[in-house]
């Protein structure tokens, strides 16, 4: 008896090391597969570009399938991680299908680029191709301080917690910059040697530098369309709330409608007021929260069908919600872990869902349902990416002084010091021998 129970203690904690493994397995893959994804789209565009519709119709049929696929696959994250309690077995399963569906979704994007790979590499062998980067680089470098003076102006509206997911947007875009301009040079020296594959892999790492610098300068025009579309959704919700309050003080009251009235009052009068820098994206996502909890409360006391009105404001702010999430993500995707990205695919899902539901009224309140739990999933991944943000920058550049850390070794995903927007750029100069160049 004691040699069966000492054998069964070593099969369960080798079972219990083998899902815990294969969790890390379907995380690291569902990360790598989406920044596939996201990379394979700037492909495409160049390609498209360069040798028409026509040529890249197959990688463009592929992505949709990856990208269709996908969807399943961030799914399946999210259940591992919801408030429902999964058996072993659960979790296996679904890790299971996670890694079946990442390596299903590398090898299609491998077969499909793999016939465009030598047309496009012969393309950017081009030294037409390096200059045209290297202009590009220089128009964003002098687009880089009007982006600072927007920051600035923008802090006598907003908060410093609105403005964090911006903030430091022009220093990275800097350091972006400096990075191509590092790396075109080392392309120009490689390719007058005589090794084009190192001069092609210093290009490539230049070429998405600019790309991402680009990102990041989008962002923060974003940031103030998104902010004032924020703001007027607000207006909106709030406008809905005092009517929703009004409303339930007539109707029958119970603990939990009092109860969600006294909050959703609470959050009204917290409000930022005019003249005052406040951050629109939290109050919406607070206001919304607690309109919804009213809703829920009041239709448990009296059944009702919600109005159209109503679940348009909703699905607006669903939309405002997953648009910042999703510039937020793009703009640092080196950064970003798996949570952040499921939340995101998540919300965008249920948001089409949504979206099919509004206008049917034996459906409409179904369709409130999902786009503020869409929002909700937006609203966590903002905040989760925010966190690898952060984690990201004390990691790899020693704290938030956000110095460039060249030296400091790798970081936490395997990427060089320097910070999650450099991560991903240099991993193909590192494999092309090229890293004594750029950074010596």
């Amino acid at each position: 008896m004691v040699f069966w129970g000492k054998r069964k203690r070593a099969e369960t904690e080798k079972q219990d090391a083998a899902d815990k493994d294969l969790a890390v397995r379907a995380q690291t893959a569902l990360v790598a597969t989406d920044e596939r994804i996201r990379t394979t789209l700037d492909e495409l565009e160049f390609a498209s570009a360069e040798l028409g519709a026509n040529a890249t119709k197959d990688l463009r049929d592929g992505l949709d399938a990856v990208k269709q696929h996908m969807r399943e696959a961030f799914e399946l994250h999210q259940l591992n991680h919801d408030h429902i309690p999964d058996t072993p077995e659960e979790l296996r399963t679904r890790n299971a299908r996670i890694v079946q569906l990442c390596d299903w979704a590398e090898n299609v994007l491998d077969e499909r680029t793999e016939v465009l790979r030598e047309r496009i590499e012969k393309i950017r062998e081009a030294p037409s191709v390096r200059e045209q980067t290297a202009r590009e680089a220089e128009r964003i470098a002098g687009l880089l301080p009007g982006a600072e003076q927007t920051i600035e102006r923008l802090r006598h509206r907003y908060s410093a917690e609105a403005l964090q997911r911006i903030g430091a947007n022009p220093t990275e875009g800097h350091q972006l910059i400096e990075f191509a301009r590092h790396s075109i040079d080392v392309a120009r020296r490689r390719r007058e040697a005589g090794r084009r594959d190192d001069a092609l892999v210093a290009l490539e790492a230049a070429i998405e530098a600019v790309r991402r610098a680009q990102r990041i300068l989008d962002a923060v025009d974003d940031f103030e369309i998104e902010a004032i579309r924020a703001q007027n959704t607000l207006a909106d919700v709030v406008a809905d709330s005092r009517s929703d309050i009004a409303e339930a003080r007539l109707e029958r009251q119970t603990t939990g409608v009092t109860t969600a009235i006294a909050a959703l009052e609470d959050a009204l009068g917290a409000l930022t007021p005019p003249g005052v820098s406040g951050d629109p994206f939290s109050e919406l996502a607070r206001v919304s929260e607690l309109n919804a909890a009213l809703d829920q409360a009041r239709e448990h006391a009296q059944r009702h069908i919600p109005s159209l009105e109503h679940v348009s404001h909703d699905v607006d702010a669903s939309d405002r919600a997953i648009t910042s999430a999703r510039s937020f993500i793009d703009s640092h995707r080196g950064a970003i872990g798996a949570d952040a990205r499921t939340r995101l695919a998540e919300a965008e899902r249920i948001r089409i869902d949504a979206g099919t539901l509004v206008a049917d009224e034996d459906t409409r309140e179904r369709a409130q349902q999902l786009a503020r739990r869409s929002a909700s999933l937006a609203h966590e991944a903002m905040q989760i990416a925010q966190r690898d943000i952060d984690r990201a920058r004390q990691d790899n550049w020693g704290g938030p002084g956000m110095g460039m850390g060249m030296g400091g070794g790798y970081g936490r995903r395997g990427g060089m010091g320097g910070g999650d927007m450099l991560g991903g750029l240099i991993g193909g100069a590192i494999l092309g021998g090229l890293i004594g160049d750029i950074f010596d």
